[in-house]
């Protein structure tokens, strides 16, 4: 798991438990299951009946009434608006690196490489290995940092251990010589495909 995929979905976890917390705390209070059901809440529980608000008309004049309130919640709800603006513009960019340095140049200086057409090579070389029936290869991450990540379908009669040596010593070896750069992270996924049916004379 790399760690934009953590982030994302430590983040979709928290705010999952925010919105089923709200949630819950509203339809239980709505539906008055706690008197329906004999349930003793904590005393300052937010909400409890049909009835109860979060704010009442107490609290509401109280908070608007201190200077650094209505600041400090148009602070909050910018910060947030913000937050959110960053991660959707964050998810939006684009996960292959554009070209890769050749010979450990710089790309001013050096030739570069499609990061696509280095990922289908090593997809082709990949694909013809033996036990190997469909290899797919995505190369993600920053030029200077990349990641590949492979997927291979093996036969029935494929080995992964094998499979897993050719690949190592054969396609993306031949994809480090070939740009000059030193291994990068690989993230390699194995599958056996189905067994055909047999059709019966």
């Amino acid at each position: 798991m790399t760690p934009r995929t953590a982030l994302n979905r430590s983040l979709l976890a928290v705010a999952g438990l925010v919105l089923l917390g709200g949630g819950l705390l509203i339809l239980f209070a709505g539906l008055d299951i706690y008197r329906r059901q004999d349930l003793n809440p904590p005393a300052d529980w937010p909400l409890t009946t049909p009835d109860d608000v979060l704010l009442d008309s107490a609290d509401r004049a109280h908070w608007s009434s201190q200077g650094w309130w209505w600041p400090a919640v148009i602070a909050a709800l910018a910060l947030a608006a913000l937050l959110a603006l960053w991660w959707l513009v964050d998810q939006l960019r684009r996960r292959r690196p554009g070209a890769l340095p050749v010979g450990g140049t710089s790309p001013q200086e050096g030739v570069e490489l499609s990061g696509r057409t280095l990922s289908d090579a090593i997809a082709a070389e990949a694909g013809a290995l033996p036990g190997v029936e469909h290899a797919a290869v995505h190369i993600t991450g920053r030029p200077a940092h990349p990641r590949t990540r492979v997927k291979l379908t093996l036969t029935p009669q494929g080995t992964p251990g094998a499979t897993l040596d050719a690949l190592c010593e054969g396609p993306l070896a031949t994809a480090g010589r070939s740009t000059g750069s030193p291994p990068t992270r690989t993230e390699i996924r194995l599958q056996v495909a189905r067994h055909k049916p047999h059709r019966a004379q």
